[in-house]
C-alpha cells in the first residue's frame, strides 16, 4: 500500500513536468488512482465482513430473554438470563409440572373430581385472573389443571395445591424444592397462581429449565399445546371455554407462528391483562420445533405498545416469534466427527503390506453450531498413544483395536473426546519380522560375545581335529612299518639267522 501511494506521488511530480494537455489528462487519472487508493481499505473490510442472517438486535424489547436447544440445553442466546424478575404467570409453569408429576406418580389421578373451597379464594384479590369456579363446585383435576394452565385461573391453581399437598403453603414448598432439584439457582414461589409477590422471582434462564423439564411429560406437552378446551362441572352446567394465552399457537391470531408448539403467555383478553402485572410487564415461555431443531424463549418483563389503529401490540409475543425465526435461520446441526471418514492414521512397524493403519472415530460428534463459524475454526487435536509414548506400534492390529483419541475444541471450548479405533485387520509380515528380530538379536553385545566364543570353540575344535588326524596318521605310518618288517622277516628267515650268528659273533 505505501509503495502505491509512492508511485502516485512520484507520477503527480512529473506531471508538473509535462506539457500541460498531457499533464491535466496525466492528473485526472492520477486524481482517479488516489481515490481508488483511498476507498481500497474500505472496499476490503466491507468484502470481509461475513454475511449473517439477521438477528435479534442489541434492545431486546424485554428485561431479560433466552433462546436455548432442548435436547442439550444450550444457550444460544441469552439476555440477561440470570437476573431475577417478578415470575407473574409463568409461575403456573411449575404448578402444572408439580400436578402432572404427582400424576405421574401415582399420587393423585387426572379424573379425580375435586370440590372448590373457600380458602382457594382466600389470597386472590380484585386483580386476579379467575374463571369464576365457586366453592362447592367440583371437576375433574384434569380440567382444573386446564383451568390454571390455559384459563390462568388463579383459584383453579390455589385448589390444586390444596388437593395435591393438603395445602397452599406446602404445595409451594414442593414448587420451591423441585425448582432446586432442576438447578434454579434464583427462583422462589410464594404462591401458585403468579400473583404479584415481591417474594415471587425467577429468572430466564430457571424459567427455561422449569418449561424442559415438564417436556418430560406427554400430559404437560399436551395441556401446553392446547389452543382451546370446554370445561364442564357436575355443579355448574355452563360451559367453560378456555383459549390458551399463547397467542403463537393460534392460527387466526395476528401473533401466529407456525413452528410455535406449546407455551404460556401473559396476555390481554377483552380488555382485561392476564397472567401480567404492572411490576412484572409480559413474559412468556414458548416451544417451536422444525424438522431440524427444538427450541425454547423466554421472555420476561416485555412491555405492550398502542398502534396507530388504537389496537395493542404484545412485545413479549413479537419479540418471542422474531428471536424464534432469528435461531432457526442462524444455528443448524453440524456433523463435526464422523464414524466413517478416517481422522489420522497410525505408524505400524513389521504390517504385511501397509506401513500404517487408518483410525476412525468410535463415535460421532455432532454439535449445534452458529451458520457464520467456518469449519477451519473448529480444531482436532489428535493424540496416537504409541506416538505419544515414543514406542513402535507392531502387527498384528486387529479392526476395532483402540489406538488413539481426538478432542474437538472451537473457540477454547471443548466439543468433547472420542477415541480412535483401527479401520481394518493389518497381518504380521512373518518374514520380515523374523529377520528383523535375528538380526536385532546379531547386533547386540551379548549376541556378538556368543557368537565369537563359538566360533572360538570350532576353531579350537578343528585344531583338535586337525592334531588328532595328524597323530593317527602317525601311528598308521609306524604300523605299517612294523607290519611291513614282520612280513619281511617272515618270508626270508635265513637272513634272519644269519642277521642272528652275525650278531652272536
Amino acid at each position: 500500500m505505501f509503495f502505491l501511494w509512492y508511485n502516485t506521488l512520484i507520477l503527480l511530480s512529473s506531471g508538473e513536468a509535462a506539457d500541460e494537455r498531457t499533464g491535466l489528462k496525466k492528473m485526472h487519472i492520477i486524481k482517479r488512482i488516489a481515490v481508488f487508493m483511498a476507498l481500497l481499505p474500505m472496499i476490503l473490510l466491507i468484502s470481509y465482513i461475513p454475511a449473517r442472517a439477521e438477528g435479534p438486535p442489541g434492545d431486546i424489547v424485554a428485561r431479560g430473554a433466552i433462546l436455548a436447544e432442548v435436547d442439550t440445553g444450550k444457550i444460544l442466546l441469552g439476555y440477561n438470563p440470570d437476573r431475577a424478575y417478578p415470575a407473574d404467570a409463568l409461575t403456573k409453569v411449575m404448578t402444572l409440572l408439580i400436578a402432572v408429576s404427582s400424576c405421574a406418580d401415582g399420587i393423585v389421578d387426572v379424573g379425580d373430581l375435586v370440590k372448590m373451597t373457600e380458602s382457594a379464594w382466600s389470597d386472590l384479590n380484585s386483580k386476579s385472573t379467575t374463571r369464576n369456579i365457586r366453592p362447592g363446585e367440583e371437576m375433574t383435576l384434569l380440567d382444573l389443571m386446564y383451568c390454571a394452565y390455559t384459563g390462568s385461573a388463579n383459584e383453579a391453581a390455589n385448589m390444586i395445591a390444596e388437593y395435591i399437598a393438603g395445602s397452599v403453603e406446602d404445595f409451594v414448598g414442593i414448587m420451591n424444592k423441585r425448582a432446586k432439584d432442576i438447578g434454579c439457582e434464583k427462583t422462589n414461589f410464594v404462591n401458585p397462581h403468579g400473583q404479584y409477590d415481591d417474594n415471587q422471582v425467577t429468572t430466564a434462564h430457571d424459567q427455561f429449565l422449569i418449561y424442559r423439564e415438564g417436556l418430560e411429560y406427554p400430559l404437560f406437552q399436551e395441556i401446553s399445546g392446547t389452543i382451546q378446551h370446554t370445561v364442564e362441572s357436575s355443579s355448574n352446567p355452563d360451559q367453560r371455554r378456555l383459549t390458551s394465552s399463547n397467542s403463537l399457537l393460534n392460527s387466526g391470531n395476528k401473533y401466529y407462528y407456525r413452528h410455535c408448539a406449546s407455551g404460556l403467555a401473559s396476555a390481554v383478553f377483552g380488555g382485561d391483562v392476564t397472567g401480567a402485572s404492572y411490576e412484572g410487564g409480559y413474559s412468556i415461555v414458548a416451544l417451536a420445533e422444525t424438522d431440524v431443531l427444538s427450541l425454547i424463549v423466554v421472555i420476561l418483563g416485555s412491555d405492550d405498545i398502542i398502534l396507530e389503529d388504537g389496537s395493542a401490540e404484545l412485545r413479549n409475543l413479537t419479540e418471542a416469534r422474531r428471536i424464534f425465526e432469528w435461531g432457526f435461520s442462524q444455528f443448524s446441526w453440524r456433523t463435526i466427527l464422523s464414524t466413517t471418514a478416517p481422522v489420522a492414521r497410525a505408524p505400524i512397524t513389521h504390517g504385511a503390506g501397509a506401513d500404517y493403519v487408518n483410525l476412525n472415530a468410535e463415535t460421532e460428534i455432532r454439535e449445534l453450531l452458529d451458520n457464520d463459524i467456518p469449519d477451519k475454526d473448529i480444531e482436532k487435536n489428535v493424540k496416537i498413544y504409541s506416538v505419544e509414548n515414543g514406542e513402535d506400534l507392531y502387527a498384528p492390529i486387529t479392526a476395532g483395536e483402540v489406538l488413539g483419541e481426538v478432542t474437538i475444541t472451537l473457540y477454547g471450548e471443548d466439543l468433547g473426546t472420542v477415541l480412535l479405533l483401527a479401520n481394518t485387520n493389518v497381518d504380521l509380515h512373518r518374514f520380515q519380522y523374523i529377520k528383523i528380530k535375528v538380526s536385532e538379536v546379531l547386533s547386540g553385545t551379548v549376541a556378538r560375545v556368543v557368537i565369537w566364543t563359538l566360533v572360538l570353540l570350532v576353531l579350537a575344535y578343528a585344531a583338535l581335529v586337525v592334531r588328532y588326524n595328524i597323530l593317527r596318521m602317525k601311528r598308521i605310518r609306524m604300523n605299517n612299518e612294523v607290519k611291513q618288517r614282520i612280513r619281511e622277516e617272515r618270508q626270508n628267515p635265513n637272513k634272519i639267522d644269519e642277521g642272528r650268528d652275525t650278531r652272536s659273533r
